[in-house]
């Protein structure tokens, strides 16, 4: 017996419950991130959408931590 599998289908904006998954954030967090500029993002109507590539570059610009 063979399973389909689902194509993996790279998505080009997130809604910002989507977005605060993928960075592993709270909503809260990402709307404020928004509201400051450090996050930026796009209006489809009334909708906000964030783009993957500014979500990557948000968090490849977080300063590392060390112990």
């Amino acid at each position: 017996m063979t399973t389909a599998v689902k194509p993996t289908v790279s998505r080009a904006l997130f809604t910002v419950k989507d977005a605060a998954d993928y960075l592993s954030l709270g909503r809260s967090t990402i709307y404020e991130l928004m509201a400051a500029g450090a996050l930026p993002y796009v209006k489809v109507g009334r909708a906000r959408r964030v783009r993957r590539t500014d979500l990557d570059a948000f968090a490849a610009a977080l300063p590392q931590q060390t112990a």
